[in-house]
């Protein structure tokens, strides 16, 4: 061995200095966060609905009991629940064959193409795509002259401008997150579950009844959840699918604020709103919290 192999092998290796080893870098990676969300998020939005417990002077009540005593209001609150009910329920019915389908394709290029086609709608703003409702729904649309042209019906639906848009509208936005929730939990399925039913002499009706259904059962909680929850707050497509007795919660806050300046009603109004979505999560987590197809996801 000559001195230069010596003198290589006598050199003291070189620690390699990564992130990792800061000392304190992963409390920063906390704390830096939380406070972007205190003083951006938590704060301003406390301070508006202090606006509805608070006068001036003291606190009161009086703005949550004037929404909840006046008629008016009090419509609109049912409005914003029914709608969202609906297009809940409607994103479910039209989500789970998708997500479905999506499970049960072998094709792994096909099944990219159907995924990129349900993620399209993520890459269009929200307005374009309420617009473009406006010109299918309206009289002399697409739609009412396809039905027309069949003989399906003699005259034009009134689509736009009702319940029916604002509900079209808001499925439309909330299909995507329906379908990748309950298909993100059935990808997590064994298959060997529904191989060993089918195995058993079950036929592909049962299967799905008795082992792929309850096993999905967690993606559309989730996705239930997501919607509704999405469904509550919702403003663009209201303002320009609903008609005028179509207004919701979100449209009466900015009323509010914008048109007639009475800021404590719409504190009050959005502390309804805060507290509605806050027990809607919780009441299932509690109810299904020991349901053995969602145990330890909840």
């Amino acid at each position: 061995m000559n001195n230069a192999e010596v003198h290589m092998t006598t050199m003291p290796l070189k620690r390699r200095v990564t992130l990792s080893a800061v000392p304190g870098l992963h409390w920063l990676l906390v704390i830096i966060p939380a406070l972007y969300m205190l003083l951006l998020t938590f704060f301003p939005i406390l301070k508006i609905m202090k606006l509805g417990v608070h006068n001036g002077e003291s606190y009161t009540f009086q703005y949550i009991l004037q929404v909840f005593t006046t008629p008016v209001y009090v419509k609109v609150v049912l409005y914003t629940f029914n709608v969202s009910l609906i297009a809940t329920i409607a994103s479910l019915l039209f989500g789970y064959p998708i997500a479905y389908t999506l499970y049960q394709m072998k094709s792994e290029k096909w099944k990219r193409v159907m995924l990129a086609l349900i993620m399209i709608p993520f890459w269009i703003s929200v307005l374009i795509r309420t617009f473009t409702w406006v010109i299918m729904l309206q009289d002399t649309g697409p739609i009412n002259s396809i039905l027309m042209g069949l003989g399906l019906i003699d005259e034009p639906l009134h689509l736009l401008y009702s319940m029916t848009g604002n509900v079209v509208g808001m499925v439309h936005y909330l299909f995507p997150y329906m379908v990748l929730c309950i298909y993100s939990v059935m990808q997590g399925i064994d298959q060997r579950l529904l191989q060993a039913a089918e195995g058993m002499g079950a036929r592909p009706w049962k299967v799905f009844r008795d082992v792929l259904f309850p096993l999905s059962i967690p993606g559309v909680v989730a996705g239930v959840l997501i919607c509704f929850v999405f469904s509550l707050g919702f403003f663009i497509t209201s303002v320009i699918l609903g008609g005028p007795k179509d207004m919701m919660i979100s449209n009466l806050i900015a009323n509010f604020i914008n048109v007639t300046l009475n800021w404590h009603l719409a504190a009050a109004l959005s502390i309804i709103l805060l507290a509605s979505t806050i027990i809607l999560i919780l009441v299932p987590i509690l109810i299904f919290r020991n349901h053995s197809a969602i145990k330890g996801v909840m």
